[in-house]
């Protein structure tokens, strides 16, 4: 499903931190059935897919992006050893208004990969910048747009500050973060598990839930368990 030959051409950039961009990660046909089986998920933050209910397609990617062959072309290509290091995999489907802040991912990350799931993107709020800064969101490098099929990665160092503009509403994409040891990455799902029983507790209330005007329609019952 993934483009390795586009992975492999992406130019990396080497400031404000090492980075790159590919466009077109998955082809148009294979973007277009992984949308349709992405989680419908009606509240912001992270969640692990074992909490949500998602078709076989987006099974499939999900195997393939954990797999050795985009590790090893990420490895090479942001020049950090990634061999043996566990993977974490969340999935974010809506964003609130407070989401984006500047930041620089935690220290237990190596390398972090977002894959996004959306259709053309024409909002202001909501585009990815690699920042220069912490303290200045106007100052950045490069700006991404979420649109479906771009995957953007970087590696995680003290300045690699990134972040976006306010945006309400859909912004579905898939984060893969390479973890430096299997114990952090065991206790940052454990922390996610938790999490995400206390969003399902909230839910029953309300509380959390993005208004349904932002938010597509159920598909084949999918969505938060």
């Amino acid at each position: 499903m993934i483009q390795y030959a586009a992975v492999e051409t992406a130019k990396v950039e080497q400031e404000p931190y090492p980075h790159f961009v590919v466009p077109n990660f998955l082809g148009p046909d294979n973007l277009r059935k992984v949308i349709r089986d992405f989680p419908d998920l009606d509240m912001a933050g992270l969640f692990l897919p074992e909490a949500t209910h998602y078709g076989p397609v987006f099974e499939k990617l999900l195997a393939e992006l954990a797999g050795p062959k985009l590790r090893a072309m990420v490895s090479e290509k942001l020049d950090v050893d990634l061999s043996g290091r566990p993977a974490l995999i969340t999935l974010r489907s809506c964003c609130q208004a407070g989401d984006g802040q500047i930041h620089a991912d935690s220290k237990f990350k190596l390398a972090t990969l977002l894959l996004y799931l959306n259709e053309p993107w024409a909002p202001k709020g909501g585009r990815l910048r690699v920042l220069r800064s912490s303290t200045d969101m106007n100052d950045y490098a490069a700006e991404v747009p979420p649109e479906g099929g771009t995957l953007f990665a970087f590696k995680v160092q003290p300045n690699s500050w990134h972040g976006h503009e306010p945006f309400v509403g859909p912004r579905r994409y898939v984060m893969l973060n390479y973890c430096r040891d299997e114990d952090v990455m065991m206790r940052e799902a454990a922390r996610h598990r938790l999490s995400g029983r206390v969003k399902k507790f909230k839910r029953l209330f309300g509380v959390g839930k993005i208004p349904a005007a932002h938010v597509r329609a159920p598909q084949d019952g999918t969505g938060l368990r």
